[in-house]
C-alpha cells in the first residue's frame, strides 16, 4: 500500500511540475502577446528589432502593421495557422540555431503573403502597371509579371535592414 502511495505523489508532484513549468515558460515567452497584433511584438524576439525600428521611420507605419502585411487576410483560421507556423520556425531556428548568417529569412509561403497583402493594398497601381507592361511584351511573353513588389521597392517598409546604419542606437528599440 505505502508503494501505491508513494506513485500517487509522484504523479501528482509530475503533473504539477510539469503545469508550472508550461507556465513558467508562458511568462518568460511573453506567450500571450503574440495573440494580438500590436507590432511590438515583433519586437518580443531580438532579431526583429531592425525590422521594427525601420518600420516606425517609414510611410507604412501609419497605414499597415506587421500582421497586415505578413499574415493572410483571408480568414482568422487561416492567420492563426500562419502565425503559429512562422512563430515555432523562428522560435526553432533561434534556439537551435539553424538560420544562416544572421537574420532569420523569409519562407516562400511567407513571400507570397506578403506579395498578396502588397496588391491588395495597392490594388489601382498595380493594375495600371500590368496594364502598362502589356504595351513592352514581346511575342511569347505571357504577359505575367512575375517580380515580386519588393524587387523594385526594396527599401519598403523596413528601409536597409543589413547595414549597421539602418537605424541609430539600434541596439535597444525606441518607441516614437
Amino acid at each position: 500500500m505505502e508503494t501505491k502511495n508513494m506513485m500517487k505523489y509522484v504523479s501528482i508532484l509530475s503533473v504539477l511540475a510539469a503545469v508550472g513549468m508550461f507556465a513558467y515558460v508562458g511568462y518568460a515567452s511573453n506567450m500571450i502577446s503574440y495573440l494580438s497584433e500590436d507590432p511590438k511584438v515583433c519586437i518580443n524576439c531580438h532579431t526583429m528589432n531592425t525590422e521594427y525600428a525601420t518600420w516606425q521611420h517609414s510611410s507604412h507605419r501609419e497605414k499597415a502593421t506587421c500582421v497586415e502585411c505578413h499574415l493572410p487576410k483571408e480568414s482568422l483560421v487561416d492567420k492563426i495557422f500562419a502565425k503559429s507556423r512562422d512563430g515555432f520556425k523562428h522560435s526553432f531556428a533561434m534556439t537551435f540555431r539553424t538560420y544562416e548568417g544572421e537574420n532569420i529569412r523569409i519562407s516562400e509561403d511567407a513571400k507570397s503573403r506578403i506579395q498578396a497583402n502588397c496588391i491588395a493594398c495597392h490594388r489601382e497601381i498595380v493594375s495600371e502597371i500590368t496594364a502598362y507592361s502589356k504595351l513592352y511584351n514581346t511575342p511569347g511573353d505571357s504577359g505575367q509579371i512575375d517580380r515580386k513588389c519588393w524587387s523594385c521597392h526594396r527599401d519598403i517598409p523596413h528601409g536597409t535592414t543589413r547595414s549597421l546604419t539602418t537605424t541609430p542606437d539600434n541596439l535597444g528599440v525606441k518607441e516614437i
